[in-house]
């Protein structure tokens, strides 16, 4: 089993070795979750980085990732159990024709943990030689309210309830990551039993970093012309979507494809789809901002290089 971190150095150590860019303060509270045995609770806007934490963090520790995707009408039979219905009921039909009478015997038999479907909940908290999972509860804005009740025993006791069965507990609490866009408010009582960290879109020196690192192939020129677009447009107010890390190396890998060695207007303006997801921004940015941002971002670049 690998150990956890003994230390935030070597928490930003583990990052770095998976090519995650990470700054100080999320390499704190990843630590302190770790080591606390405590949900942590990422918050952010979508492209961030929020999701790639939980990968990265199960592919350094070598634990099993268990991912639930969170959409609305999850519900509890999708993320903890259901029960495997058509079986239960070959196994009734068989118990009467060999002439069992008994109910209670019966229900026993079929409410047992053999008939149990074990959805990503419940799935996290079962023993693995690795070592507990990393179960990452992924964009929990997206589900319904009600849904976030299903989740306070778990993330309080390492644990589900099941009616029929009683309470199945884990022996180790799995390592539990949650996002969220912010699409709407979490309630208190979730995040009370976690610990909180807000990611936010990177410095233009991380976002570089980042570039360099996993778009080896843009050039210094590029990839410097690259960030400084991007942050000059995340600086625009009137976007409804700025780009976020995932769009900057999407587009820096685009050009890239354009055996771009800089940045031009026309394959700018051709290549905004790849950096915005949506027509009125765009169209925003082609009509009156395109020229003004390449022209800054010309000018910041002459300056580092």
């Amino acid at each position: 089993m690998t150990p956890v971190p003994g230390s935030i150095d070597d928490t930003l150590a583990l990052l770095k070795a998976a090519d995650y860019v990470a700054d100080r303060p999320l390499a704190t509270v990843l630590y302190l979750a770790l080591k606390m045995q405590r949900p942590l609770f990422l918050e952010g806007e979508a492209g961030v980085g929020k999701t790639e934490i939980a990968k990265v963090l199960a592919a350094g520790l070598n634990r099993k990732l268990i991912r639930l995707q969170c959409y609305e009408g999850l519900d509890v039979s999708t993320a903890v159990y259901e029960w495997n219905y058509p079986a239960q009921m070959v196994e009734i039909r068989i118990a009467e024709a060999a002439g069992q009478t008994d109910r209670s015997e019966l229900a026993s038999d079929i409410f047992s943990e053999r008939f149990l479907v074990k959805r990503p909940v419940l799935e996290a908290l079962e023993p693995d030689l690795a070592g507990p999972p990393v179960l990452l509860i992924d964009e929990l804005d997206r589900a319904d309210e009600a849904f976030e009740a299903f989740l306070l025993e778990v993330l309080s006791d390492s644990q589900v309830t099941i009616p029929e069965i009683g309470t199945i507990r884990a022996d180790a609490p799995p390592i539990v990551i949650i996002t969220t866009n912010r699409t709407r408010e979490i309630h208190d009582a979730l995040k009370r039993r976690c610990l909180y960290h807000w990611v936010d879109y990177p410095s233009a020196e991380r976002e570089l970093d980042i570039v360099h690192l996993k778009v080896p192939g843009a050039g210094a020129a590029l990839a410097q012309e690259v960030v400084a677009f991007v942050q000059a447009l995340r600086a625009q107010e009137d976007l409804f979507k700025a780009p976020g890390v995932a769009e900057t190396l999407d587009w820096a890998t685009a050009l890239c494809e354009l055996d771009q060695i800089a940045l031009d207007p026309a394959t700018v303006a051709d290549t905004l789809g790849v950096l915005l997801k949506y027509q009125d921004d765009i169209a925003r940015v082609q009509a009156s901002e395109l020229t003004k941002l390449l022209d800054q971002t010309k000018t910041k670049t002459a300056a580092k290089l």
